[in-house]
């Protein structure tokens, strides 16, 4: 489907008064060459700190507002500055983890983590129309969602994947998976990447068995055919990909052996995208395995910003567009709560490599 018929489709929705003409997950768009999609992170949902019943209402507002957006993009227009043309019917969304904010506080917070779970999985549904948003959503778990994987809502993503339409694979213990868009492989990785095998000390978060998983579902299910792989986890990597003295490692969010390990994994394979968030602010760069952003030559990596925290107005998000010779990133961002919003006068773009 190109984007004039998108755009009609779009249009027709709105005069209709239902939006039940546009596709909760086009069709036509899983036909297409081009992968669509917006990736995001950071939303924290956060129950209210006097009612643990019900969600804080800056950041229900804050997340139902973002939602809206992201549903009522497609068929409008890209800024001129960010590159013109039309905003695609995106394949779903990618969520980067930090789904709620209490996760990592302790038992003591069992009960807010499940009003924070359950607002999240209402608004955000699974596989389309399932929720307040038309699209399929792939979400991975953050630190602030549990930093060993011992939540409710770690416990819910795994729920999720026994019901997550169109995965080619799931781990073993049901947290991380992968699938595909338009020829493109995706893969899930939680918190961090790891462990490797060769290093026994402590990490300060779980991997969960994220590496094995990522070398198993890369070697079954792309192999040596040279198709792109998009790979999603939550922390960022270029901080802590310089050694570090054995007893400053656990202060560090990721080891620096396991990346490491993710590097020399991704090597063999042509690879359109790392893609994290946690900081907190957007930073697209090319990463070469070392702690240097600057570098000329590396992995596209894509560090979105905060989409929903309910800590500031000020948020964003990235629509991303893998086609078979390059990667193209535009930001979306509000300086208001999602009350307005307008595309950062940008883009990015990297070839892929061959």
């Amino acid at each position: 489907m190109n984007s004039t018929r998108r755009q009609f489709l779009h249009h027709l929705a709105l005069a209709s008064g239902t939006g039940a003409l546009l596709p909760t997950q086009s069709k036509a768009a899983t036909e297409d060459s081009v992968a669509s999609f917006f990736l995001l992170g950071d939303t924290h949902y956060c129950a209210d700190a006097e009612d643990i019943s019900k969600m804080d209402p800056i950041s229900a507002d804050y997340n139902s507002r973002l939602i809206g957006w992201l549903n009522k993009l497609p068929g409008t227009e890209f800024s001129e500055k960010a590159g013109g043309g039309i905003v695609p019917v995106p394949h779903g969304v990618i969520h980067a983890g930090d789904l709620i904010d209490n996760g990592d506080k302790g038992p003591s917070k069992a009960k807010v983590v499940e009003t924070e779970s359950a607002a999240f999985i209402a608004d955000w549904g699974l596989n389309g129309g399932d929720g307040k948003l038309r699209w399929a959503v792939r979400e991975i778990h953050g630190n602030h969602d549990g930093p060993h994987g011992e939540t409710a809502m770690v416990d819910a993503i795994k729920a999720r994947n026994k019901k997550r339409a169109g995965l080619t694979g799931v781990s073993e213990n049901g947290l991380h998976y992968s699938w595909d868009w338009a020829g493109v492989h995706f893969v899930a990785l939680g918190i961090i990447v790891g462990d490797t095998p060769e290093v026994a000390r402590k990490r300060r978060y779980g991997a969960l068995g994220s590496l094995p998983f990522l070398q198993r579902d890369l070697a079954d299910n792309v192999g040596t055919s040279g198709r792109p792989v998009v790979l999603i986890h939550h922390v960022d990597v270029a901080r802590y990909s310089e050694v570090v003295a054995d007893e400053k490692v656990l202060q560090n969010e990721w080891d620096y052996a396991d990346v490491h390990a993710y590097y020399a994994t991704l090597k063999a394979y042509r690879v359109a995208a790392s893609a994290c968030g946690h900081t907190h602010a957007r930073n697209i760069f090319r990463w070469n395995g070392t702690k240097d952003t600057g570098a000329a030559a590396g992995i596209p990596f894509l560090n979105t910003d905060n989409a929903g925290h309910f800590g500031s107005p000020s948020q964003a998000f990235l629509h991303v567009a893998v086609s078979p010779g390059e990667i193209r990133i535009r930001e979306f961002g509000t300086k208001d709560g999602w009350k307005s919003g307008d595309w950062t006068p940008m883009t990015w773009a990297f070839p892929l490599s061959s």
